[in-house]
C-alpha cells in the first residue's frame, strides 16, 4: 500500500509540474484525436486533419474507470489430472464484484502536427499494481524541422513511432483495452483477442476515405536485447475504404495482415496483459485471479511463426450498425513440423437510439475453429445480447447476457462439454 502511495503522489507532482511549466490550456480536445468518451464511438484511426489549433505545449490529462458485477455459471465433463495424478475440477464461482480497473493518459500537443500518447493501467486483473502498457508519438506535420517541410505529402500521411497497440484489424478499435471500455458494446472482447503492442512505426496514408498503412515492429512485447536470433521484425499492413455516403449511411472496409517470419513467442493473441471480463470461468480448482487472466478466450498457441489476416467491413445506417470480423490466422511452434490454422468469425448489430444515441441494444455472434497441436479439431462458439445507457457523454452503464460453448475438446481438458453462460453488468467512466 505504501508503495502504491507513493506512486500517486509521484505521478500527481509530476503531472503538476508539467502543468506549471507547460503552460497547460483547459483545451480537453487535442487535434488529429479519438475522443475517449461516446464521440469516440465508431471512431476508427484517429482523424487526419491539416487545422492546427496549437499555441504551446498542453497536456490533457485523462483515463477511466471500470466495474463489472458477475454472475456466472459453468459446467465441464473434462476429467484433467494434476501434476500429481489427482482429478481436476471446475472452480466454484459465485455472484459477485470483480476487481475495479483503471487506466490513466497522459495526451501531450507537443509541436504543431506532432502529439505523444502515453497509457498506464493503474491496476488491471494481471496486475493490481501500476505499469505501462506503452506509448508513442504521432506526427501529421514536419514543420519540427522547417515550417512548411513536405507540407502536400503530409496533408494525407502520418507517422506513428513507439511502443505502441500495432493497428491489425478494426477489431481492437471496438475492443476493451483495460478500464478503456466505453467503445465495446458488449462487456467482453472477441474469442481471439487479435491485439498486441510492439515497438515499431507505422505510416499512414489517407485520400478521400482510402486508408493504407504499413509498419514494422521487432516483434516482441517485453523489450530486452537478449536472444538477438530467436525474433525477425514483423509486418502489419492495411487497406481500406471509410466514407460517409450520404447523410444517413457511412460504409467502411478494411483488411489487415500480420506477419511474424521468427519469433520467440508470437504474442498476437496472448498480448494483453489486463485480462479478461469472464472471471475464472472455465478453470480448475488451483486457478487464480491473476495467474489465470485469459479465462474465456482462446489462444492457439502459434509461438514461433504466425501469419494472421482480417477482413472487417462496418455499415451504418442511422441508429443501426454492423460490424463483421473474418480471421484466418496460421503457424506454428517449434515442437511443430507443419502449420496448422484457426478462422474466426464474429457478427456485431447494434440499434442506437435515444437523445444523441444515447441508448443502445444489440447481439454478437463470435465463432472459432481449428487444429489444436496434436491434431485435435476444436470449434468455439459465444452468443451475446448486450444493452447499454450513457448516462452522460463519459459514464456509460451495460448488461451484457453470453453463453458460450466449447467442441472437440479432447476428455483430459477441461473444455470437453464445457459451456458457461450468465449475465454481467458494468459501469464504465471514462473521460
Amino acid at each position: 500500500m505504501r508503495t502504491l502511495t507513493n506512486y500517486f503522489c509521484t505521478v500527481l507532482l509530476m503531472l503538476f509540474g508539467l502543468q506549471a511549466f507547460a503552460q497547460v490550456t483547459l483545451t480537453r480536445d487535442l487535434d488529429n484525436f479519438r475522443y475517449p468518451d461516446q464521440r469516440g464511438i465508431n471512431q476508427f484511426e484517429a482523424p487526419k486533419d491539416t487545422a492546427s489549433t496549437f499555441n504551446g505545449v498542453n497536456v490533457r490529462i485523462g483515463g477511466a474507470s471500470t466495474i463489472q458485477f458477475q454472475a456466472l455459471n459453468h459446467e465441464s465433463t473434462g476429467t484433467p489430472l494434476d501434476d500429481e495424478g489427482n482429478p481436476l475440477s471446475l472452480i466454484e464461482i459465485g455472484d459477485n464484484f470483480n476487481l475495479p480497473t483503471a487506466n490513466l493518459d497522459l495526451d501531450v500537443h507537443l509541436y504543431d502536427g506532432v502529439r505523444m500518447h502515453l497509457r498506464t493501467y493503474l491496476s488491471s486483473r494481471h496486475h493490481p499494481e501500476p505499469y505501462v502498457k506503452g506509448g508513442y508519438i504521432q506526427i501529421d506535420k514536419l514543420d519540427f524541422i522547417s515550417e512548411g517541410f513536405m507540407e502536400s505529402l503530409m496533408q494525407n500521411v502520418r507517422i506513428n513511432i513507439g511502443h505502441m497497440e500495432n493497428n491489425y484489424g478494426d477489431a481492437h478499435f471496438r475492443r476493451s483495452d483495460n478500464a478503456q471500455a466505453i467503445y465495446n458494446p458488449f462487456v467482453e472482447n472477441l474469442i481471439m483477442d487479435g491485439f498486441t503492442t510492439e515497438v515499431g512505426a507505422e505510416v499512414y496514408y489517407f485520400k478521400s476515405g482510402f486508408i493504407g498503412m504499413l509498419g514494422v515492429t521487432n516483434g516482441k512485447l517485453n523489450q530486452g536485447v537478449n536472444n538477438p536470433d530467436k525474433t525477425d521484425p514483423s509486418l502489419v499492413a492495411k487497406l481500406g475504404y471509410d466514407s460517409m455516403i450520404n447523410d444517413d449511411l457511412r460504409v467502411r472496409i478494411t483488411g489487415s495482415v500480420y506477419h511474424s517470419n521468427k519469433s520467440a513467442n508470437a504474442y498476437l493473441y496472448s498480448a494483453d496483459r489486463a485480462g479478461s471480463r469472464y472471471y475464472l470461468v472455465m478453470e480448475n480448482e488451483k486457478a487464480s485471479t491473476s495467474a489465470n487472466f485469459t479465462s474465456g478466450r482462446f489462444n492457439p498457441g502459434f509461438r514461433n511463426e504466425l501469419t494472421a489476416f482480417m477482413i472487417n467491413p462496418f455499415v451504418k445506417y442511422g441508429g443501426v450498425e454492423f460490424f463483421g470480423t473474418f480471421e484466418r490466422s496460421s503457424g506454428k511452434a517449434a515442437a511443430e513440423l507443419e502449420s496448422r490454422s484457426f478462422s474466426q468469425y464474429a457478427a456485431e448489430l447494434i440499434y442506437r437510439f435515444g437523445n444523441e444515441e444515447n441508448v443502445y441494444i444489440g447481439g454478437r455472434y463470435n465463432y472459432v475453429d481449428g487444429e489444436m497441436m496434436g491434431g485435435t479439431e476444436v470449434d468455439i462458439t459465444r452468443f451475446n445480447l448486450a444493452a447499454g445507457w450513457f448516462m452522460t457523454k463519459n459514464i456509460l452503464a451495460k448488461v451484457e447476457y453470453v453463453n458460450q460453448e466449447y467442441g472437440g475438446f479432447p476428455t483430459n481438458d477441461l473444455r470437453n462439454g464445457g459451456k458457461f453462460d450468465g449475465v454481467v453488468v458494468e459501469a464504465v467512466i471514462s473521460f
